[in-house]
């Protein structure tokens, strides 16, 4: 791979190189992380929308209806729909070929599906990585949906400009969103398919709650809104694009202070994220040569050690190198 040719080519929008980057990143290719290193300087222009919730609560219709709306305000738009990971084959159950058919000739539109491999977050480590290539393809918004499975899902929230928690009625997600602490991560509230039984009451509840957590959420001077939609009636979306843009429109006023505060605590998990990630991977290499690993894993088997003074071993033995 030409890293330097690869990255002009993406850099003008190019879809071939774009998509086998893209995909790489998803197989760990070492030559895909030496395209972000060109590519990141060019980024941080595009909005980044993420969009979240428990599975079954229309985050792939609302994620379609969105991509409409953007497209006729003109913004080219990429979506990145980290979807469940097969248990056979390791790739995602739900492809971008199955849904947002409509969007496929659109070349304002680009979907990417990533599986998680199993991270419970529903986050995938190449999901940044994706979010990096679309921005410096030029895209004026990124859509991130996630799987939604449970409480390490405010992980978006760490990658997103805007959060967008969806939930429905008649499903207890008000009672899952305090377990996971999502009421202090999400930006905007969406109660959708509003046309169900109980719509109502799940918003006057949502909104209650959200009263009580104001001072925990992340972003002064901005009260979370509780946004009632039917996304598959296309019916709520005026005022869902309202409240996104007015978040959008507040995180840029006074010089984007809010805005930089925001991607430096983004770029500060980021790097978090990074390190631990390629701290265990060399740990991890190392100790499989020579089947270490194996062998330390029979001895704490049999009671000869305990894990917490092998963990301890391994990690001094890395890193006094």
């Amino acid at each position: 791979m030409d890293i330097l040719k690869t990255a002009e080519l993406i850099e003008k929008g190019d879809l071939r190189h774009s998509a086998r980057v893209m995909r790489s990143l998803d197989d760990g290719d070492p030559e895909a992380l030496e395209v972000l290193k060109v590519l990141y300087p060019n980024t941080g222009r595009a909005w980044v929308l993420g969009i979240t919730g428990s599975p079954g609560v229309g985050k792939s219709t609302l994620t379609d209806v969105l991509v409409t709306r953007f497209r006729e305000q003109g913004k080219t738009v990429g979506v990145v729909a980290v979807d469940p990971t097969s248990p056979f084959t390791g790739g995602a159950i739900l492809g971008d070929r199955i849904r947002m058919q409509r969007h496929a000739t659109d070349d304002g539109v680009f979907i990417r599906s990533l599986a998680t491999r199993g991270h419970f977050g529903g986050l995938t480590a190449s999901t940044r990585g994706v979010v990096t290539v679309m921005d410096a393809m030029g895209k004026d918004v990124i859509l991130v949906e996630t799987v939604g499975v449970g409480q390490d899902e405010v992980d978006v929230a760490k990658m997103a400009d805007t959060t967008l928690i969806v939930t429905v009625p008649g499903m207890g997600d008000d009672i899952q969103a305090i377990k996971a602490g999502i009421l202090e991560v999400g930006d905007i509230f969406v109660v959708n398919k509003m046309d169900r039984p109980g719509g109502e009451a799940t918003l006057s509840q949502l909104e209650n709650m959200l009263m009580m957590e104001r001072e925990g959420t992340r972003c002064p001077g901005w009260n979370p809104p509780v946004v009632p939609v039917s996304a598959a009636n296309n019916q709520g979306l005026d005022d869902l694009l309202e409240a996104i843009k007015g978040h959008y429109d507040l995180l840029h006023e006074n010089k984007a202070q809010l805005m930089n505060q925001r991607r430096r605590e983004r770029a500060k998990m980021e790097l978090m994220d990074l390190i631990q990630t390629r701290a265990k991977q060399v740990i991890l290499k190392r100790l499989e040569a020579g089947h270490r690993l194996e062998d330390l894993a029979l001895s704490i088997a049999k009671g000869e050690k305990d894990p917490y003074s092998v963990c301890q071993e391994v990690i001094e033995a890395a890193f006094s190198d």
